[in-house]
């Protein structure tokens, strides 16, 4: 559970600093905000009504055993300054981050 609280921390600090920077005057309002904990897992759902969109969960696996690990899937998305929506679908695990999107780079 631990792993879940953490992974859930890192990954929303990481939107907010991926996230492109807003007038103060717009002020996004939450639409949309569904969020299930469990003991070995989690998953959430956010939206605003400036087009952002992250949804993400997260499972332990080998629960119990030296190798327990979290394995989070999710994505994120936004409307650029160009009026483009941008989205971002990622996996972290035991080999890291791993995003794709059509605007990144791919190695």
């Amino acid at each position: 559970m631990k792993y879940a609280a953490v992974f859930l921390f890192v990954s929303l600090f990481g939107y907010a600093l991926t996230a492109p920077v807003q007038n103060a005057a717009q002020e996004a309002q939450v639409l949309r905000f569904d969020s299930d904990v469990q003991p070995e897992g989690y998953r959430f759902l956010v939206e605003t009504s400036d087009g952002k969109l992250h949804q993400e969960e997260g499972q332990l696996k080998d629960v119990g055993t030296d190798h327990e690990a979290i394995v989070v899937r999710g994505s994120y998305s936004y409307i650029g300054d160009d009026g483009q929506t941008y989205t971002v679908n990622y996996l972290a695990d035991e080999n890291g981050f791993q995003p794709e999107g059509a605007h990144l780079p791919r190695i």
